[in-house]
């Protein structure tokens, strides 16, 4: 990790394993993510490339997966289940994928996976062994921290940097389709704070990189988010205990936050999180102080269930501020994905300063791997 960001967690470490609230001084993470830290001007295909988290087909990665890598027109993978069969193998596949953006001279490749414990688990014979129930039932961040650290450094060997975990949705009721999916901590905000972000800080003590999700929340969503458009419509109030684990993640200075694919009229009747621009830069950025990288939820579930193009959410996405943006379709999808984008960037539809500012958080973010 980087000097400040290490720093930064240290302090906050200590102030979660101690059991009391955080109280110092979040770490000046933005300080090294503005675009004047960019060496030299990129174009705008390193740009849109940069942004792109894409998915592999199976065990194997393609030649033309490897030289999209290679040219800088992807900034990371995500891997399931389906291209997972061995430790030997995946420690090979991510050494290619790793490889192929060192050959290019490009930043490093972020490599995730989900790895939350319980119910969604793709890699399965690492930890976490225990599930966030089990985990929110304990009540320990010690433990919480214990499990995290242990992920990580399983994830670390295998050529993995990424961790899409811990949720950090607090259920509203036992009608929360993620409670019923088995991936909360608890029905108390303070405790799922708690614990999420210790399990956050157990990932990063190893060199993984943690993400919180799903912003703002979706407790309140009683179907899935991935496959139904779903409207939360709980007023700011009532949202306002599930901002608690991103108040707790700013403070410690965590790095990574999914965007949710669900749409909140309190803050915005129009745009899903992952591509509004009241959430993503008044409610995340201005009002909680987030200062490291935003990701969007899979957007091609919710492209279909919304009617419309995965590529459209993503140059919407784009334009509201989010960083990076996942997508889970077809490789031939996320090159058409990737064209579109530098074609909107390029007629001036997407602003550059905004791809720029999402550049260097990116860059300052792998920088800390």
């Amino acid at each position: 990790m980087n000097r400040i960001l290490r720093t930064g967690l240290a302090v906050a470490l200590a102030a979660v394993g101690s059991g009391g609230p955080v109280a110092a001084k979040p770490p000046s993470v933005a300080v090294a993510i503005t675009p004047t830290t960019v060496s030299s001007s990129p174009s705008i295909a390193r740009l849109v490339g940069q942004k792109l988290v894409v998915r592999m087909e199976g065990t194997t990665p393609s030649a033309d997966l490897l030289g999209r890598i290679q040219r800088g027109e992807v900034g990371g993978v995500i891997l399931f289940g389906a291209n997972i069969t061995t430790a030997t193998a995946l420690r090979a596949l991510t050494a290619r994928l790793q490889g192929a953006a060192t050959a290019g001279n490009r930043p490093r490749l972020l490599i995730a996976v989900d790895q939350e414990g319980g119910s969604v688990k793709r890699i399965p014979w690492i930890p976490p062994t225990l599930s966030p129930p089990q985990m929110g039932q304990l009540g320990s961040t010690t433990i919480a921290r214990s499990q995290g650290s242990a992920t990580g450094l399983a994830l670390h060997d295998l050529g993995i940097d990424v961790d899409f975990a811990p949720v950090a949705d607090v259920p509203s009721s036992t009608a929360s389709f993620m409670y019923r999916a088995g991936r909360t901590w608890s029905f108390s905000a303070s405790r799922t704070a708690w614990l999420s972000n210790a399990f956050a800080q157990g990932l990063a003590q190893r060199s993984v990189v943690p993400t919180l999700k799903h912003f703002p929340g979706i407790g309140y969503a009683t179907l899935n988010t991935d496959t139904y458009v779903v409207k939360i419509w709980a007023s700011r109030a009532q949202l306002s205990p599930g901002l608690a684990p991103y108040r707790l993640a700013v403070t410690n200075g965590l790095p990574l936050i999914m965007l949710s694919n669900a749409t909140y009229p309190a803050y915005d009747p129009v745009h899903a999180a992952g591509w509004s621009p009241a959430i993503v830069g008044t409610l995340l950025r201005h009002d909680l102080g987030f200062r490291g990288v935003t990701i969007t939820d899979s957007l091609d579930g919710t492209a279909h269930a919304r009617g419309v193009t995965s590529r459209g959410l993503a140059a919407a996405a784009a334009r509201a501020g989010t960083d990076m943006i996942l997508t889970t379709g077809s490789e031939s999808a996320t090159r058409v994905m990737y064209d579109y984008l530098v074609q909107q960037a390029t007629a001036g539809a997407i602003p550059i300063t905004a791809l720029q500012a999402s550049y260097a958080r990116i860059l300052a973010m792998k920088a800390g791997l």
